[in-house]
């Protein structure tokens, strides 16, 4: 049985995660900004098989609570083994781009509060000297593309970030996985036409929870997308600039 704090823990990927880690016994705590979705979530897990479900209403762009949120999971839950980090969103390209403003909220949300609670987060397992670190990055931070480069430069710079975490926490014995997605069928992704390279948040859970279990340290979800990322990012810089993506 492990001890799971979920931060995001109202996104859709989090809470089929969250589902498949109840279903296990586990301890969670759940982290989110809506506290009835948060209620309504809790409840549905403890009916699944959670140990506990312990949660806590948070904006994670308030870095300034973010060890003090850390020191409150690890005594609530009398330690703490694994962190998913699930929380933020898909920004408005083109109102991105009339509006340095609106860039740096979503550059805050979906990068700077992540690097902010990886910090504490790092510094506690380094201390311990055991644990897991996994974080929803996209691979749309392999490349950038005109269609969403605000996003992929947050989520592309959580993913080096990250290398450099799994580098530093290699000896102390601590996983640090980055999870990649590609298409991903949730309501943040509504207004986007379907098709066959689209999944489901119940793929992606199944996804992040084997690739917890097997210790791997970058995973991309469905597995197609790493070799469809291998090719995207092997097109020569002068034909990639040409092209509408």
């Amino acid at each position: 049985m492990s001890k799971i704090l979920i931060i995001g823990a109202t996104s859709t990927i989090a809470i089929a995660t969250a589902r498949l880690f109840a279903s296990e016994g586990n301890d969670l705590y759940l982290v989110a900004r809506n506290s009835e979705k948060l209620d309504i979530i809790s409840t549905d897990l403890k009916t699944r098989g959670a140990a506990s479900v312990h949660t806590k209403v948070l904006d994670m762009t308030d870095s300034e609570q973010h060890e003090d949120l850390i020191k409150e999971c690890v005594d609530a839950m009398t330690g703490l083994d694994i962190v998913l980090v699930a929380h933020g969103t898909l920004p408005d390209q083109s109102d991105c781009q009339q509006s340095w403003d609106k860039t740096y909220k979503e550059l805050d949300t979906n990068c700077l509060s992540i690097l902010s609670l990886l910090t504490s987060c790092a510094n506690y397992f380094e201390h311990e000297r055991n644990g897991t670190i996994a974080v929803i990055s996209s691979v749309a931070g392999d490349r950038g593309r005109q269609s969403n480069y605000i996003y992929g430069t947050a989520k592309g710079a959580v993913s080096i970030f990250m290398q450099g975490l799994r580098n530093r926490l290699h000896d102390s014995n601590v996983q640090v996985l980055t999870i990649k997605p590609g298409f991903v069928d949730t309501p943040m992704t509504k207004e986007f036409p379907k098709g066959p390279l689209w999944a489901k948040p119940e793929t992606i859970a199944q996804g992040i929870i084997r690739a917890i279990k097997k210790k791997k340290e970058v995973v991309y979800l469905p597995w197609f997308w790493r070799f469809i990322m291998l090719v995207i990012m092997h097109i020569p810089e002068f034909i990639f600039k040409k092209l509408k993506l």
